[in-house]
């Protein structure tokens, strides 16, 4: 028997998609550290490690790292607490029914 409350991780193709084609520098992001509220570009970005690390501007603990190889690309966003992405004025996504 299967539980229709949920579906599988294949629907979030479209929403993510989505999200990911806008430019993420305006992105509004919560330090889990401590608390500041800013936009990615307010992020300091450090290049001299294996990828980009963005470090809070307010406490320096790390908020993002990104590595990239020819293949993958690794997002790490466990300094943050959330991520407020503006959108486009359009039509919010829907959950199917």
């Amino acid at each position: 028997m299967t539980d229709p409350s949920y579906l599988d991780g294949n629907m979030l193709d479209g929403p993510l998609r989505e999200l990911f084609a806008v430019d993420l520098s305006t992105a509004t992001g919560r330090c889990a550290h401590c608390g500041t509220l800013g936009e990615l570009a307010g992020l300091r970005v450090y290049t001299h490690a294996p990828g980009l690390v963005g470090r809070c501007p307010n406490c320096a603990e790390v908020m993002l790292r990104l590595v990239r190889s020819p293949e993958h690309a690794w997002l790490d966003l466990r300094g943050a607490t959330f991520l407020r992405v503006p959108m486009a004025a359009e039509q919010p996504y829907r959950s199917p029914r």
